[in-house]
């Protein structure tokens, strides 16, 4: 601009004086008239010029100011589009991971109300023990006094239950309808598979009696005693 300015002005004044050095010399004779139109109609010609040059100049940069506009505005729609598309990411996934969590809460609910339905139907379907328990065995309940009471009636010592306790805890917790996910062991016993126990009786899956007995017929026929079924159960994870 200020350059411009500058040239503009130094031409202006040449112009101006020019002019006057035309006006000064009219006087000079009437012979230099001719000389003196030509030199105003160069000086007008060089304004002119100057002028267009000013006026191009001007468009010029006017023109550059309109696309750094432009430019800004455009750089500004991209990253409001940007925005606007990490938004709408960041809500989809937000669904997504609501979506996904309602699903594992209603499947969980599924499988504990069919745990739930299962439970009722095999202690509904499970006879009690109806053996004599000894005195030393009433200090239970549930399924350890009938697991203590078959154990005496099987001919073990009481100085056995404690280690037949703790076996079947570790294993099952003394839950007849204990599954495990990985081997599919089941029962009390933690029979693998579970219809081996089919050998004593056809309701192995809901009856703890069956379950125990078969269980106490293994720990006998392998190990002898509880005891030492307990002591491999400590000595390798299994019995």
């Amino acid at each position: 601009m200020s350059r411009l300015w500058s040239r503009l002005g130094a031409r202006t004044a040449a112009v101006a004086l020019l002019s006057v050095g035309v006006a000064g010399g009219f006087y000079l004779g009437e012979n230099q008239e001719t000389e003196q139109q030509g030199t105003i109609a160069r000086v007008a010609v060089e304004v002119d010029k100057t002028e267009h040059e000013y006026q191009r100049e001007r468009q010029a940069r006017h023109q550059v100011r309109s696309a750094q506009q432009r430019g800004a505005e455009y750089q500004a729609k991209l990253r409001a589009a940007k925005a606007a598309k990490e938004a709408a990411e960041r809500a989809k996934e937000a669904e997504r991971a609501a979506a996904a969590r309602k699903k594992e809460r209603e499947e969980a609910e599924r499988k504990k109300a069919e745990e739930e339905k299962a439970e009722k139907e095999a202690a509904r379907a499970s006879r009690p023990f109806e053996g004599p328990v000894p005195d030393s065995c009433t200090e239970f309940s549930g399924n350890r006094r009938t697991g203590c009471s078959m154990m005496v009636q099987a001919g073990f010592g009481m100085d056995q239950f404690p280690c037949l306790n703790k076996l079947w805890n570790k294993e099952s917790g003394w839950n007849h309808l204990a599954r495990n996910p990985s081997s599919g062991a089941y029962g009390i016993p933690q029979s693998y598979p579970g219809n081996k126990m089919a050998s004593v009786g056809s309701d192995w899956q809901t009856n703890p009696v069956t379950q125990i007995k078969w269980g106490l017929n293994y720990i006998e026929g392998r190990y002898n005693t509880p005891c030492r079924a307990w002591q491999q159960s400590q000595n390798t994870g299994s019995y």
